[in-house]
C-alpha cells in the first residue's frame, strides 16, 4: 500500500482541514458539546455536504468511493480538531457492518441515508460482563411468527443516544461464549421496548446504555446470516481500531505542536523553557513516539483488507498496542511540559489527553492485546 497521498487525497484532506480551521476552534467545540445532542447538527450537515459521511461507501450509494486510507486521513484531521460528531459511530462502525453483511436493499436504504446526512446509527455490541471479549453475548433473540424478539442490554454504545437506528448483536443459539450463534439486527432506536440512557463520557463525547425488552424486529431487519454475525463484529472492531489509530495520530500531532509553541513562550529562569536541553530531549522523544504511532496506524490501515484472519488479528493487536502506548506517552508528556495550565479545563491540551486515554481503551486496552499477542507465542 502506497501511503503517499494521491492528488485526490490531498484535495480531500485540504478541504477537511479548511472546514475545521474555519468552524472548529476550541471555543466553538465547547458550544457544540453544549448542544442537546452533544454535537453540532450544523457541522453534521457540513460533513454531508462535503461528502465525508459517504467517504467509504460506493458511488452508487451516494458515497465517495474511498477506502481505509481515506478514512485514516480524515480521522487524523478530526483528531487534530477533537471532533465530537458521531462520524466513527455512524460511518465507520455501523457503515462497516452494513457494507460487510447488508443485503442490496439494506445497503441502498441505509448507506444512502447515512451519506446524505439524514440517518445516524450506532453499533451496539458491548455488554457489561463481556469486557473486550467479542463472543461474550447474553442478549438473546427468539424467533416468533412475526420475526424476532430481542431481550437484553448493551453498554457504552458510542453516540447511542443520538442514533436513529441501532445495529444490535444478540444470541440466537449456543452458549454465552460460543463464536457461533451471534446474529446482528437493525433496530429502530425509538421502537417499543428500547430504552436509552445517554451520558457524557470522559472525553466529552457521548455514550449510552441501551436496554431491550421484548423488542420486535422483522426478518428484513436481520443483518447478514442468522448465527454468523461474529465475523462482521470483528470487521467492525478492526475498522474502528484503524480509524481511531488515525485519530490518535492527529491528536498527537496537535499536542506536539501545542507543546512546541508553549516551549517558545513560557519563560523560566529568564529564558524560554525550549532553550533547555532537557526540554528539547523530551520534545524530541515525543515527536519520535508520534512517528512510531503513525507507523502503527498505517499498519492497522493496511490490515483492513488482509484476507488471512490470523495475520490480520496479530497485526491489529500490534497496532493497537503501539498506538495506545504512543498516545499515552505523548499525552502525559504534553500535560507535564505545560505544567499547571495543562490540567485546567480552559486549556486544550488536557482535553486531548482525555481523548487519547479513551482511544487507548476503545475496542480493548493495550494489556488485553498484549495478552492476545503473548498467546500466539509458541
Amino acid at each position: 500500500m502506497d501511503f503517499q497521498p494521491s492528488d485526490d487525497q490531498r484535495l480531500l484532506i485540504e478541504s477537511v482541514e479548511r472546514m475545521l480551521a474555519d468552524n472548529y476552534s476550541f471555543a466553538q467545540r465547547k458550544t457544540y458539546i453544549a448542544e442537546p445532542a452533544g454535537h453540532s447538527e450544523a457541522m453534521w450537515s457540513r460533513f454531508a455536504e462535503q461528502g465525508l459521511l459517504g467517504l467509504p461507501f460506493a458511488e452508487e450509494y451516494g458515497g465517495y468511493g474511498g477506502g481505509a486510507q481515506e478514512v485514516m486521513l480524515v480521522m487524523q484531521a478530526f483528531g487534530r480538531a477533537l471532533v465530537v460528531e458521531p462520524f466513527l459511530a455512524t460511518v465507520v462502525l455501523a457503515g462497516t457492518a452494513i457494507r460487510t453483511a447488508g443485503s442490496a436493499e439494506q445497503k441502498q436504504a441505509l448507506l444512502t441515508a447515512i451519506a446524505e446526512g439524514s440517518l445516524k446509527m450506532a453499533f451496539a455490541h458491548g455488554e457489561r460482563q463481556a469486557r473486550y471479549d467479542l463472543t461474550d453475548v447474553v442478549t438473546v433473540a427468539k424467533k416468533n411468527a412475526g420475526g424476532w424478539v430481542l431481550d437484553g442490554s448493551k453498554t457504552v454504545v458510542q453516540h447511542g443516544e443520538a442514533a436513529d437506528k441501532l445495529i444490535v448483536s444478540a444470541r440466537t443459539s449456543g452458549e454465552r461464549h460460543d463464536s457461533d450463534g451471534i446474529t446482528l439486527f437493525i433496530v429502530d432506536a425509538n421502537a417499543q421496548g428500547v430504552a436509552r440512557r445517554g451520558y457524557a463520557t470522559r472525553d466529552e463525547t457521548r455514550g449510552a446504555d441501551i436496554s431491550l425488552s421484548n423488542v420486535q424486529v422483522s426478518e428484513a431487519d436481520v443483518l447478514g446470516t442468522v448465527g454468523g454475525g461474529l465475523a462482521t463484529v470483528q470487521a467492525v472492531v478492526d475498522a474502528g481500531i484503524a480509524a481511531t489509530s488515525g485519530e490518535m495520530v492527529g491528536a498527537m500531532e496537535a499536542m506536539n505542536a501545542m507543546t512546541l509553541e508553549y516551549s517558545k513562550t513560557r519563560v523560566q529562569f529568564g529564558a524560554p523553557i525550549g532553550t533547555y536541553q532537557v526540554v528539547q530531549h523530551r520534545m524530541s522523544d515525543m515527536f519520535m513516539t508520534q512517528e512510531q504511532g503513525r507507523s502503527m496506524a498505517m499498519l492497522a490501515t493496511m490490515m483492513i483488507d488482509e484476507e488471512d484472519p490470523a495475520r490480520r488479528a496479530y497485526n491489529m493487536a500490534m497496532a493497537k498496542v503501539g498506538v495506545g502506548q504512543a498516545g499515552r506517552y505523548v499525552a502525559q508528556s504534553a500535560v507535564q511540559m505545560h505544567g499547571g495550565i495543562g490540567m485546567t479545563e480552559e486549556y486544550a491540551v488536557g482535553h486531548y489527553f482525555r481523548r487519547a486515554m479513551v482511544i487507548e481503551r476503545l475496542f480493548g486496552d493495550p494489556a488485553y492485546y498484549l495478552q492476545r499477542l503473548a498467546e500466539t507465542v509458541v
